[in-house]
């Protein structure tokens, strides 16, 4: 994908349009009219717009590590949390509408999982692992919080296929819920889960989250198209959150999060999409 002046995809209309606007409102208050200040003052306002959008759409090259069995952060921002989970119930198929629980939150859930959760082919619900209860089953989870100033596009974790990319929307809602994206309830907002898997099957998911201000989540890859690690497949606008799941037997998490509570990390340590290593394999692999 081309990159003029390292601005993402989609972003640079909204740049360079007000970007003109103001440079000839400055013109013209300075050759022709100063219209009572008025030009010039737009001119300054058009730039600081150009100036905002410039930022937001921003999209640098990153150096992408070469490591061997690591997984890369898909996106920008502060980690919130490290968690291991396990599965405890799946989305139903319509043969199983007849015994699900129902959650006015999160919405309808068959009753148990799958002995695979992540290689299933609709959303899994998870719950934390109490201490000493751990199993090969379990999974691991990173929740990255993207603040509005954040870099918004989202690169692969690892070199794979993506095998299935399903939009969920929160229940009863054609759109929504909008919760704000630092909060853990923001989990079952808007969102878009996207499964990666590499050449010997091992799957790794990430779930686009949208938060209070970001409502618009936008794919550039589909199912079937094949990534690089740290290839660009998408972005959120505005601050939002990116969840990475990946099987607990394969991988040892590699960043702190914010509720550790670790003083020289108050906010959770600072990753970058496609350069930070969230996972390594715990055989290397």
């Amino acid at each position: 994908m081309s990159h003029l002046a390292l601005i993402a995809r989609g972003g640079h209309l909204p740049v360079i349009t007000p970007g003109l606007m103001g440079i000839g409102f400055i013109l013209v208050g300075w050759f022709v009219n100063p219209l009572f200040g008025i030009a010039p003052t737009m001119g300054i306002l058009m730039l600081m717009i150009s100036a905002f959008f410039a930022n937001f759409w921003r999209d640098p090259d990153r150096p992408i590590p070469k490591d061997k069995g690591i997984v890369v952060s898909p996106a920008d921002g502060h980690v919130m949390f490290v968690k291991r989970e396990r599965a405890t119930g799946r989305r139903p198929s319509k043969d199983e509408l007849g015994n699900v629980e129902e959650d006015e939150h999160t919405g309808t859930w068959f009753p148990e999982s799958c002995e695979e959760p992540l290689k299933f082919s609709t959303e899994q619900r998870f719950e934390a692992v109490p201490e000493g209860e751990e199993s090969d089953d379990d999974v691991w989870r990173i929740a990255v919080f993207m603040s509005p100033l954040d870099v918004h596009v989202n690169r692969s974790p690892i070199e794979g296929k993506i095998t299935r990319m399903e939009h969920r929307t929160g229940k009863g809602m054609r759109r929504g819920p909008f919760l704000p994206a630092f909060r853990k309830e923001s989990e079952y907002n808007e969102r878009v889960r996207t499964l990666f898997e590499r050449v010997d099957g091992l799957i790794v998911e990430v779930m686009q989250i949208s938060g209070a201000l970001a409502r618009t989540i936008i794919p550039w890859k589909g199912e079937g198209d094949d990534l690089r690690r740290g290839e660009r497949f998408g972005m959120i606008r505005l601050g939002s959150r990116v969840d990475v799941r990946v099987p607990a037997s394969k991988f040892n998490p590699c960043v702190i999060g914010a509720e550790e509570g670790r003083a020289d990390y108050p906010k959770g340590e600072f990753v970058k999409a496609g350069s930070s290593i969230l996972y390594r394999g715990v055989d290397g692999e």
